[in-house]
């Protein structure tokens, strides 16, 4: 079984496979999808079993702990087996594999949209650092439309898997200020502004998703709004976390402040 037979595993909004141009969620139980979702955020490495129970008991495990959290990889690898047409047994030796002391999945058995995210997002960098914006726009757009919403939205994290979605969301976010960067540079400024609106608003203390939608905001010719956004950043951070925007971002407000109005 390879890649290339056509298997993806979602995870970047609610967990699903999908196989032969077909994507279908998992009928699968809170904790065994918590324990499936475990074995795919670390596809190719064996998870132990002491990490598995952590994740889903956190540091009270029942006492039969080790007999439940294998029964729930069988209920995991029934699950998928169905969702790809695929008996139990293949996928316990090709998918969801045993290990001394644990458990794999393995990333030959199917793609995540979690990597091709990742190339996508490479590619659009690699392609802005030699000057080609439309390339970047291109490559990060895609990425950014692999999103279905938070990653592993349907699972019930503990520590690592909270650990590892915050990562994800991060890694975005980030996708997201390089993708408004190459729309800015290539003249899409109110793009760049609509992008970034509701962004601004889901990420009050962001300085970076600020900084974006206020430089394409001017851009746009709409400079007053631009200085609202620094603004309403300023209050949020002031009077919720105590402290001033950075400098970068300060800069960037005298910069407005003292370029010709150009308001629409």
């Amino acid at each position: 079984m390879t890649q290339s037979e056509g298997k993806s595993f979602e995870i970047l909004g609610v967990m699903r496979v999908a196989s032969g141009g077909e994507s279908e969620s998992l009928p699968l139980a809170p904790k065994p999808r918590t324990a499936l979702a475990m074995l795919v955020a670390h596809a190719g490495q064996i998870v132990p079993l002491s990490t598995l129970i952590g994740e889903l008991w956190g540091e009270r495990p029942p006492a039969s702990a080790l007999r439940i959290a294998q029964t729930y990889i069988l209920q995991s690898r029934k699950a998928l087996g169905l969702a790809v047409r695929m008996p139990s047994k293949a996928i316990a030796s090709e998918a969801l594999t045993t290990h001394p002391g644990g458990y794999m999945f393995s990333e030959s058995f199917a793609r995540l949209d979690y990597q091709v995210y990742q190339q996508l997002v490479e590619l659009g960098r690699t392609a802005m650092r030699g000057g080609d914006f439309d390339a970047g726009v291109r490559h990060l757009g895609r990425a950014m439309r692999i999103w279905r919403g938070p990653a592993f939205a349907d699972v019930r994290v503990g520590r690592v898997l909270d650990s590892r979605r915050r990562h994800y969301e991060e890694s975005r976010l980030e996708a997201m200020e390089t993708l408004v960067e190459a729309k800015i540079e290539i003249g899409c400024h109110r793009e760049a502004a609509a992008d970034l609106a509701a962004l601004t608003v889901e990420h009050p203390y962001h300085e970076g998703l600020h900084s974006q939608y206020m430089r394409a905001l001017e851009k746009a010719g709409r400079r007053a709004q631009a200085l609202q956004v620094f603004h309403r950043l300023r209050v949020s951070l002031v009077s919720e976390l105590g402290i001033e925007p950075g400098p970068t971002i300060h800069r960037l407000q005298h910069h407005i402040l003292n370029s010709p109005s150009n308001i629409t």
